[in-house]
């Protein structure tokens, strides 16, 4: 059997590169050595590179390809775990589908719309049983009437970069004294915003993933912090953040859940393995959507490694038939 040879692309752009690292280095580490030879191409704004011991080797982006000692290798691969630009809003996709590699995100398309918080809720709307959060998406060359933000929306609200991940930037806010300064701490990550209201209840997150053809819901996990939001350093800071999975729901609402998120996973159009992140309302225990992540973290302790080794796969197995599901198409 020939072996894949894979380029394991992280890094990136923005303030989640380290998460990039971390999500990369387990997934090498996971990856099956007797199938894939695994070469960490790391992305920056300049230079794609790879590390071959000391010797720092340039990607040529004309084929996609690196030599070492000599010889040229070709991918026949990539696994893309870039989280925020350029790996999770598209533009990596197109440079990959216009050289003719595989990969295992949604394609550029889906990959740009979801990255947008506002036009992905406008998507998913109308799925029976979705709910979202009521909201107003701000662009920031644009004026900005904060007293009628306040009057449409009822406090307290977040304010989020729409276009951001991990929580960069985030703000929430009870009352429009503090309503500004959380507009321009949000605007610093973005030139676009959302501001909704805040939906109480208990907080999930679903991994969604198609394996050997078939559109797969892994358990979910319930996400309990003890800040009051999960925000960056919930996310990533040990200790502060309770995640159970698999999450202590009923099966008939598991049931639920997972046909919600199955349609929104082909609504839009999705591929390999997503995450989606929702609300069961308090009381009623109605589904409100929050977002969608497309290339979701890939630590050891990360949500769907979580959810996967709960559904009784191990890691390996998942990312292989990733892999090859994507290659025999």
């Amino acid at each position: 059997m020939k072996t894949i040879n894979v380029a394991l692309l992280a890094g990136g752009y923005t303030g989640e590169y380290e998460v990039s690292i971390n999500s990369a280095k387990n997934i090498a580490a996971s990856l099956d050595a007797s199938k894939y030879k695994v070469y960490t191409i790391l992305i920056g704004r300049n230079e794609w590179v790879y590390q071959n011991g000391e010797e720092t080797i340039h990607v040529d982006k004309n084929d996609f390809s690196i030599t070492v000692d000599g010889e040229k290798i070709k991918f026949d691969f990539a696994f893309i775990t870039v989280h925020g630009t350029p790996g999770e809003d598209g533009k990596l996709q197109g440079y990959l589908d216009m050289i003719g590699i595989p990969y295992n995100t949604c394609d550029s398309t889906t990959s740009a719309l979801t990255m947008n918080k506002a036009y992905t809720k406008a998507i998913v709307n109308g799925i029976h049983g979705l709910h979202t959060a009521k909201s107003v998406q701000l662009h920031q060359k644009d004026d900005h009437d904060i007293a009628a933000i306040a009057a449409t929306l009822k406090f307290p609200l977040f304010i989020k970069p729409n276009n951001g991940g991990s929580s960069v930037g985030m703000s929430k806010v009870y009352n429009v004294s503090g309503l500004h300064e959380a507009i321009e701490k949000a605007f610093k990550e973005d030139d676009q915003i959302l501001i909704e209201e805040f939906i109480k209840g208990r907080e999930f997150s679903i991994g969604i993933a198609r394996l050997n053809g078939k559109v797969t819901v892994l358990p979910a996990t319930e996400i309990i912090s003890s800040k009051d939001f999960f925000d960056y350093e919930a996310k990533y800071t040990p200790g502060v953040t309770n995640e159970v999975t698999p999450a202590d729901i009923s099966a008939e609402k598991n049931q639920q859940i997972a046909e919600i998120v199955t349609q929104a996973y082909l609504r839009l159009n999705c591929r390999g393995m997503t995450r989606v992140d929702f609300i069961l309302l308090e009381g009623s225990e109605d589904f409100y959507f929050i977002e969608i992540n497309t290339t979701p973290g890939q630590s050891a302790n990360s949500l769907i490694p979580q959810q996967v080794r709960a559904a009784g796969m191990n890691v390996t197995e998942f990312y292989g038939q990733l892999i090859e599901g994507t290659i025999k198409g």
